[in-house]
């Protein structure tokens, strides 16, 4: 990547949600599944393109992914053990008593909480477990670090929605009335060249709000930087996401 093509990134459709968003470690779904009573039905709600909707297909007969953008289920992965549902976390298309878990994954934060809960009451079955899961800011390498720092808090900051605190938060302060368990600490860990980088950077909202109120030359500068400090474009850096989680038992 020259110059020249990290200016121009931004505007080149690199954004493919698909694509460029990291999948969670296998051990997370693993864990889930170990907490649910049974492992007839999970519930994957606000499951986008069913990333870790796929990753729960394996340790449960039936999943069901629900997402209110049909564009997101549209570019699901098909797989028999997955139905896949338009539909918004407050109005689950799924029958009562019937579910044996119910996750949220990076995507919480756009619920209306209350019902979303009242939702997930309705749908369990007793002692189903519940998942609000998320994953932090991104950790680079020392000289990488701070110019993305930067961008993140300073520059782009301005353009998250206020939703995106409560990820950097864990949504630690959301109200969440289940019995409460501990999780064990996990993290996503890839090791990524600058185009993949700067691609699932391409992928966030406020990367898009941005773009609409006319600030690319502030997204091209960070895309310019951050391929000179890569060094070699190529190169496959480490990158980690811690992941954070409440987890809770739906009596």
């Amino acid at each position: 990547m020259n110059g020249e093509g990290a200016s121009n990134w931004f505007d080149s459709g690199g954004g493919d949600y698909a694509r460029y968003r990291p999948d969670y470690p296998g051990e997370l779904a693993r864990f889930l599944a170990e907490v649910a009573p049974n492992r007839r039905l999970a519930v994957d709600a606000g499951c986008g393109n069913g990333q870790f909707t796929r990753q729960l297909a394996e340790h449960f007969e039936a999943v069901i992914g629900v997402d209110p953008s049909a564009d997101q289920i549209a570019h699901a992965a098909v797989d028999a053990r997955i139905r896949y549902e338009v539909a918004p976390a407050e109005a689950l298309p799924v029958a009562d008593r019937s579910v044996d878990l119910i996750t949220a994954a990076q995507a919480a934060h756009w619920f209306d909480l209350p019902r979303f809960y009242a939702e997930a009451r309705r749908v369990a079955v007793p002692g189903a477990g519940i998942a609000l899961v998320s994953y932090g800011v991104a950790r680079l390498e020392p000289g990488l670090k701070e110019r993305f720092l930067a961008f993140y808090h300073e520059e782009i900051g301005p353009y998250w929605p206020p939703e995106r605190q409560l990820v950097d938060t864990g949504y630690a302060g959301v109200d969440f009335p289940f019995r409460e368990l501990a999780a064990p600490e996990m993290a996503i860990l890839r090791r990524w060249g600058a185009a993949d980088f700067l691609g699932y950077v391409s992928t966030w909202s406020a990367v898009r709000r941005a773009r609409e109120a006319g600030k690319e030359e502030l997204l091209s500068a960070f895309a310019r930087d951050m391929t000179r400090l890569w060094g070699d474009p190529v190169q496959a850096r480490p990158i980690r996401w811690p992941i954070a989680m409440r987890l809770g038992i739906i009596a």
